[in-house]
């Protein structure tokens, strides 16, 4: 599997990626883009079919319809889920090594004998490299294997086709297509999409349904943008409640919250962790991984987080009170940690050095500027929460060139059925 979701395929010396297939199958497929490095081609037909193989958990996303017609956003959902898990493995494990993030793995039977362990902490050098890719497995969540990794998602888009067709979109487009169920939706997400209705004025429906309570929420956005005012919603994470805005981001996953917060408090070293130094929560957001460190480390923890976004940082603000050294601030990261290192006081370098650093970037990553400016100030540990294994191996190379070594790695199947695996990791100084 290649990142994305499709699967690698050669003809003729030529790589081909081809949808809904699973590795090791013979399939008669479609070539739908042929560029001159690669093409892209859908599966019409399984010849040969691999052992993983399931009826797909969304028939409209079948390969038994035409490609054009198949619902998005259940890519993987023809492959046993865990399996699915294994291939999401494979595709992180070869990212942090073909990007230099880590040694290659081991490829001895002695070398890969270690138990299998969801978490691995380790010490610095190649051979510790290897050991955490022989025992890196990813995990899934609870109740997603019971259902086969449906009902998860508590936040959910669908688009409206100029004839007024309500559904999601196609895969790779902008087609909407009809569909009469939602299976990876929430059941109380599944009962109120309007699926079958026709509406004509609108743009898109968002749902939402919120972990604090109340019915689940139907936005409708009309063609011309417009919107009703709505008032903020409240998510609950264990005993603690956080407030947004209603279509702000947020978790999709019914547990993903609650996961990534305790994944952040394991992977911070707690030896080298200092409440009074400056601290940093970067693409902060509301404030749940800030609100992770402090619950950890008490109510004198220093923490900054930081959010584009300045309606999210006002309820980061509000969310964090309970912490007296916590703030939140408004500002592009890239653009805030600019000169942070440079134009730091002699103590505020020290604390700087004796920092964690969270960050949770986009899709996209931190990129060289935002790990450049954060090896800068050398902090004394990062721990980084990646939603993409091909951006977060390019940022961790980086970090790595500078001395910063990947010392704990976890993995999070948050997005069953699809391809998108979420990564937890702690970096800090070798040697």
């Amino acid at each position: 599997m290649a990142h994305g979701g499709v699967m690698v395929a050669r003809h003729e010396g030529r790589v081909v990626f081809v949808s809904d297939a699973i590795p090791g199958e013979r399939v008669r497929a479609r070539v739908t883009d042929a560029k001159d490095r690669f093409w892209r081609a859908d599966t019409l037909e399984v010849l040969e079919a691999s052992p993983h193989r399931q009826l797909h958990v969304w028939s409209e996303a079948s390969v038994d319809r035409d490609p054009e017609g198949r619902a998005g956003g259940a890519e993987l959902g023809h492959i046993a889920l865990p399996y699915q898990r294994e291939l999401k493995r494979q595709v992180a494990a070869d990212a942090l090594t073909r990007m230099h993030a880590l040694a290659p793995a081991a490829t001895s039977a002695d070398d890969a004998s270690a138990a299998d362990a969801p978490a691995v902490d380790i010490a610095a050098g190649t051979a510790a490299d290897r050991t955490l890719l022989d025992r890196f497995t990813v995990q899934g969540l609870p109740g997603d294997d019971e259902l086969a990794g449906t009902g998860w998602r508590t936040r959910l888009r669908l688009h409206v086709a100029d004839d007024g067709t309500v559904g999601p979109y196609a895969a790779r487009s902008h087609t909407v297509i009809p569909v009469r169920d939602l299976p990876l939706a929430a059941a109380e997400l599944r009962e109120a999409a309007p699926l079958g209705q026709r509406l004509r004025q609108v743009a898109s429906i968002d749902l939402i349904a919120p972990s604090g309570g109340g019915a689940p929420l139907t936005v409708v956005t009309g063609r011309d943008g417009t919107r009703p005012e709505l008032a903020p919603v409240v998510e609950r994470v264990g005993d603690r409640e956080f407030a947004l805005d209603a279509l702000g981001f947020w978790q999709v996953h019914r547990l993903a919250a609650r996961t990534l917060s305790d994944a952040v408090q394991r992977a911070i070293d707690e030896t080298r962790f200092d409440p009074r130094a400056a601290n940093l929560d970067l693409y902060g957001g509301v404030g749940l991984l800030a609100a992770a460190v402090g619950d950890r480390f008490g109510p004198t923890t220093r923490i900054t987080s930081v959010e584009s976004y300045a309606p999210a940082t006002d309820f980061a603000a509000r969310n964090l009170s309970d912490w007296v050294g916590a703030r939140a601030v408004t500002g592009r990261v890239e653009q805030w940690v600019q000169g942070l290192a440079a134009n730091a006081s002699v103590v505020e370098r020290g604390r700087q050095r004796a920092a964690t650093v969270v960050l949770d970037p986009p899709r996209a990553g931190a990129g060289r500027a935002v790990v450049e400016e954060l090896i800068a100030t050398g902090p004394a540990q990062l721990v980084y929460v990646a939603c993409d294994p091909v951006a977060f191996a390019r940022d961790a190379a980086l970090f790595r060139s500078a001395g910063y070594g990947i010392r704990w790695l976890e993995a999070f199947d948050l997005f069953p059925n699809t391809h998108h695996v979420e990564l937890v990791a702690r970096l800090t100084p070798e040697g």
